[in-house]
């Protein structure tokens, strides 16, 4: 399986965000999209996610062989500030998420199952959501693609501000699906994408590149990228 883009570009008003985007995206593997603050990592999950519109390109999901358009059935999108019902319990959100996704339910598994998988105990299944911290809100965005199991998952900096814990819970169950899923995590953290991700992917001046996986090796990395980032951001 694959997700291949093909010359996406957005600008805002005179401001070019996205200038070419063409790249690859391989099943079984996590993928750190890496870039500055501003850089357009965000934009480009909304235009993948259909939030917003592309000024140019496509994306394509190749399965089996057979290419199509990417859809919004294809993926689930893991913001980086939880977007989810206030007025509901966690087990009542999960519950109706479930009821109109039942079509891509394993039968096999249930609502308790899903609740066990991220950790979330008994008591705080039946809490209101606004009473959640940003860790529980953001295993609940989890659970919803390790119900659905789309292909594709995009993850919007959702490490950011958590506890030791729940990072480390979050990053342990991304690595135990990430077989049968192509994942791509967002961050402006480099540690982090060295830490997690199986491959690096730099978003600057509006174009994506594969970082070489040698170099990560190389202790001179971490300078190397600051210095390509700075480069380029003066250049721009």
């Amino acid at each position: 399986m694959e997700l291949i883009l093909e010359h996406i570009c957005k600008s805002f008003d005179d401001k070019e965000v996205l200038s070419d985007i063409n790249f690859t995206f391989q099943q079984g593997k996590i993928y750190a999209l890496l870039g500055r603050n501003g850089a357009g990592k965000t934009t480009l999950f909304n235009i993948l996610a259909e939030e917003i519109e592309r000024d140019m390109g496509e994306a394509y999901l190749t399965i089996g062989g057979e290419r199509k358009r990417l859809s919004i059935d294809d993926l689930s999108y893991m913001y980086s500030e939880p977007v989810l019902p206030d007025f509901l319990t966690g087990y009542e959100f999960i519950k109706f998420f479930m009821d109109i996704n039942m079509d891509k339910l394993d039968a096999d598994i249930t609502i308790d199952d899903y609740f066990n998988l991220i950790d979330i105990n008994e008591s705080d299944r039946h809490k209101l959501i606004k009473a959640y911290s940003k860790g529980m809100k953001n295993k609940l965005q989890m659970l919803m693609f390790l119900i659905i199991r789309p292909p594709v998952i995009l993850l919007d900096e959702p490490l950011t501000s958590l506890d030791v814990v729940v990072a480390l819970e979050i990053k342990r169950l991304l690595r135990e699906i990430r077989k049968d899923h192509i994942i791509i995590f967002s961050t402006h953290i480099l540690q982090l994408a060295k830490d997690l991700c199986d491959e690096i992917v730099v978003l600057n001046e509006g174009v994506l590149s594969l970082l070489d996986r040698d170099h990560l090796e190389n202790p001179n990395f971490e300078d190397e990228i600051i210095e390509l980032l700075k480069e380029k951001d003066t250049n721009a």
